[in-house]
């Protein structure tokens, strides 16, 4: 043994290290356990179970791996099944050997370094979650998907000339359906068409018929017929996962008695659901499994909420305090320190969708009348956009982690309180800075006029 190996002490001497692959996976146990103590095994089910078989012969209770792309998914699921401990490491975490690379190394090196406690695993919640995770995912996808199909017939329409998108805002909307069904089905009257408007369009039927006179020429009718029709297929599809998505959630055990508690009153007005939220009472259910109303949080849609949810399940002791919790976000500055000096303060580049839903909901709070408001525009101004983004994701994050671990109600204090406690820090800071320099601050009264 080298004198770098007597340095550490063994603190997992029961651990396997798996190097992953498409089509086989090699697999490390301690020389004393086996011989020969790597072997390969196929990407088939039952060779996985033979691993964990022979894993279990080995006396092995924690398991790491390292892959990139969905390889790890079949063998995570097997060994967690088994009762294996198992750790997903990051591939860019990893340091390899030095010299030859292959997969027998690697899976060595992961065995040796989880042995010592030098990895970490990645963030995977708990398997009711995930089945959920997997349904919220497949719905955005569709939604992604139906989107595409929607610029599509937008393209072809304004190849006609039919210019459907000047008076009205959303061609996916009831207005634009209706209009672009009855196209579709052959109608070419302009009045009819544009007696086919929603009450609530403000245009007017003679501006909407102007706007749909056109070159209706056949082939682009065909191709919006076809996009018609598929985006139909995806809001089917949507509307299957939702029903999945319902009965998921009901699955989950109730953390508050809504008939006893019940949800305070929305803070969005009218009862439409916003954008493409399910039909469904999404919000009572995710106040009933989580037993905390984040839709009080101002930003913070039902959408917003679900993602967060099946992203990061309902416990949250993985996160010990609110900074371990902003630092896996990737949305807390960067210590890059070298030679005494701060290089760079950047925060990291992750790819993370609870990062994204909460960067989401701070751009949203931009005429927002809420404390939140009041500090993403104080920012947006001296900082700009961006960074202004980033700090209000972060302090939305960590008041999502604080409801998330103790419960409560969120109070907005309103943008008037926010704006009367930074012109007090403001005065604050003054007054200290002039008693440094061996003055006074005085304050001074208001003119009348000013205050008329």
């Amino acid at each position: 043994m080298s004198e770098s190996k007597r340095e550490f002490a063994v603190m997992n001497p029961d651990a396997a290290g798996i190097d992953l692959g498409a089509e086989h996976h090699w697999v490390s146990v301690p020389e004393e356990r086996d011989s020969p103590c790597v072997r390969r095994f196929g990407c088939f089910t039952a060779e996985l179970y033979a691993m964990a078989n022979w894993l279990q012969q080995c006396g092995i209770k924690t398991v790491a791996m390292e892959a990139t792309g969905v390889y790890w998914i079949p063998v995570f699921q097997v060994l967690e099944t088994q009762g294996f401990e198992v750790k997903l490491v990051n591939a860019r975490h990893v340091k390899t050997v030095p010299g030859r690379k292959s997969d027998v190394l690697d899976c060595q090196w992961l065995r040796q370094l989880h042995s010592y406690g030098l990895l970490a695993g990645s963030f995977r919640p708990d398997d009711q979650v995930c089945v959920l995770r997997s349904y919220i995912r497949q719905r955005d996808s569709l939604i992604k998907s139906a989107s595409a199909h929607i610029q599509r017939m937008q393209k072809a329409l304004i190849q006609m000339n039919v210019q459907l998108h000047r008076v009205i805002s959303d061609i996916s909307g009831t207005t634009g359906l209706a209009i672009i069904r009855a196209i579709v089905a052959g109608e070419r009257d302009l009045h009819k068409l544009a007696a086919l408007k929603d009450f609530r369009a403000h245009a007017s039927t003679e501006e909407v018929a102007a706007a749909l006179q056109g070159d209706y020429r056949r082939e682009l009718v065909f191709v919006l017929q076809q996009e018609l029709h598929l985006y139909e297929v995806f809001q089917g599809q949507i509307a299957a996962c939702d029903a999945q998505i319902e009965q998921c959630l009901n699955q989950f055990a109730d953390r508050v008695d809504v008939s006893t508690t019940p949800l305070l009153h929305s803070k969005r007005r009218g009862k439409k659901q916003p954008g493409n939220a399910p039909d469904f009472d999404l919000r009572t259910h995710l106040y009933r499994i989580s037993g905390v109303d984040f839709t009080q949080i101002d930003g913070f849609g039902v959408l917003t909420v679900l993602t967060l949810l099946s992203e990061l399940g309902l416990d949250p002791s993985r996160f010990p305090t609110s900074k371990h919790f902003v630092s896996w976000l990737g949305l807390c500055p960067g210590s890059r320190i070298t030679g005494g000096k701060s290089k760079s303060s950047k925060t990291r580049q992750v790819a993370n969708r609870v990062a994204t839903a909460l960067r989401m909901a701070a751009q949203t709070l931009v005429r927002s009348h809420s404390a939140l408001g009041a500090f993403y525009r104080r920012l947006q101004a001296r900082l700009g956009a961006p960074k202004a983004i980033t700090a209000t994701a972060h302090k939305l994050a960590r008041i999502f982690y604080h409801f998330w671990t103790s419960g409560g109600t969120y109070v907005d204090p309103g943008m008037n309180a926010y704006e009367r406690q930074h012109q007090e820090r403001v005065i604050k800071h003054l007054k200290k800075k002039a008693q440094a320099l061996g003055f006074d601050l005085i304050a001074q009264p208001i003119p009348q006029e000013c205050v008329s």
